[in-house]
């Protein structure tokens, strides 16, 4: 057994025992992390604060050579998620956090993934933003986990074909991963109706995490881009994402086009 130190973020942490918990992390050289944190919530541990949820600590881990959890024996806080006025940056975090468990394998390093979240984080951290500004930093890290994880939706070109997608409302397949032209949308099943507006709203904000500060989502944008990227989110995780009715300029449940 070796120990590794790194950067880490908290996703998860479940109480073990009385004063024992299981933590899920995702550390910027070890990748995703499921190790126990013995004493973790004594009054003097070697935690203090490390293991607070969507907080940033330096980490040091005893990897176990072959199955079971590791070990984690030092937790060092950087930076601790902070709440303020802004349910929906909390919501955001919270919706990293979720996406990353749950797109990422254990033990597989992505440091530029890791630095996606973690500036998405420390930006909804504290946050006082108007909903506007904070739904444009969670879909633009959404879209950057998306592609950093391989499942980025195709959104200038055909999904289907590479051809550029038609003017006016475009289909989006489901199963296809993205934007349909007219020409491959006949006959496909699980696809929505993208307006141009909103299409154009997910491709600014595709390779921009976190985004200007400047960025803005307003509701009758925001709405559409947030229903489509629940609906694809869903169909990636085969269920609706837990964090997902707690997000900025969520749509109504009505929003899905089963295709014929």
């Amino acid at each position: 057994m070796a120990v590794e130190k790194s950067q880490a973020v908290v996703l998860r942490s479940v109480p073990f025992g009385e004063t024992s918990a299981v933590v899920t992390l995702y550390c910027r050289d070890l990748g995703k992390v499921r190790a126990l944190a013995k004493g973790a919530w004594r009054p003097k541990s070697g935690f203090d604060g490390g293991l607070d949820l969507l907080s940033t600590s330096q980490v040091l881990v005893l990897r176990r050579s072959a199955g079971g959890l590791d070990l984690l024996t030092e937790a060092c806080l950087e930076h601790r998620f902070r709440v303020a006025a802004s349910l929906p940056a909390v919501a955001g975090g919270m919706h990293v956090a979720e996406l990353l468990d749950g797109l990422t394998a254990d033990a597989d390093p992505q440091p530029e993934l890791f630095d996606a979240a973690h500036s998405t984080l420390r930006r909804l951290s504290g946050s006082c933003a108007p909903d506007a500004a904070v739904a444009a930093v969670v879909v633009a890290a959404e879209l950057a986990i998306l592609r950093l994880t391989g499942h980025a939706p195709a959104l200038a070109r055909c999904a289907a074909c590479g051809a550029p997608p038609s003017a006016g409302r475009v289909a989006f397949g489901l199963l296809d991963g993205g934007a349909l032209c007219s020409r491959c949308r006949a006959g496909r099943r699980s696809v929505i109706s993208v307006s141009q507006p909103a299409l154009v709203a997910l491709r600014g904000l595709a390779d921009a995490c976190p985004p200007a500060t400047d960025s803005r989502l307003e509701p009758a944008v925001g709405g559409e881009v947030r229903a489509v990227m629940d609906a694809y989110l869903a169909h990636l995780f085969e269920r609706p994402l837990v964090t997902s009715p707690w997000l900025p300029h969520r749509a109504p449940s009505r929003r899905r086009r089963a295709g014929s």
